[in-house]
């Protein structure tokens, strides 16, 4: 297994929609292992292929307090959300230590691929409806701070310039 480099916003290769995975194959099985790595270490509850710089529809998942139930959503699709809200406060490994709240659905139902390439339907609420909706955003090309205002974008972009600066004159 290895750690993947994660894409630090705002890189423009996080903007870039990803393509369904063809077929799950070993490829595939080791980019989840990869991620799912990578995600724990970081640490993180979600981890987007497109993140990692891969352009595939591939997401791991962990909102487990223990980090010991990795969901793997493999061409995921979002096939019916609440018309009821709720505000998450929300944080990205490719945004870090910003954190800010985002309206999303309160409960959602999914269908994808597990590792195995086995489709699979679930329900999701709380935590997991949250990063489900997280995590398929990055494989459309969106970053949660899309959802903030103009001014706070402005103002994440610039912090996260500036600590970059900062990390390689260090």
């Amino acid at each position: 297994m290895a750690l993947l480099n994660i894409l630090r916003y705002p890189n423009p290769r996080l903007h870039i929609k990803a393509k369904p995975v063809a077929e799950v194959d070993d490829r595939i099985r080791q980019l989840v292992r990869d991620m799912a790595e990578t995600m724990y270490d970081a640490p993180g509850v979600g981890l987007a292929a497109t993140q990692v710089d891969v352009h595939e529809r591939v997401v791991v998942i962990d909102v487990s307090e223990e980090g010991n139930q990795l969901l793997t959503l493999i061409n995921p699709e979002i096939t019916w959300k609440s018309e009821e809200r709720q505000t998450y406060e929300e944080g990205c490994l490719s945004v870090p230590e910003i954190y800010d709240e985002v309206e999303r659905a309160a409960r959602i139902r999914f269908k994808a691929l597990d590792a195995q390439g086995q489709p699979y339907e679930r329900d999701a609420e709380g935590l997991l409806a949250v990063c489900v909706q997280h995590e398929l955003d990055h494989l459309d090309g969106k970053v949660f701070v899309e959802y903030l205002s103009p001014l706070k974008q402005n103002r994440i972009k610039t912090k996260l310039r500036k600590a970059e600066r900062d990390a390689v004159r260090a």
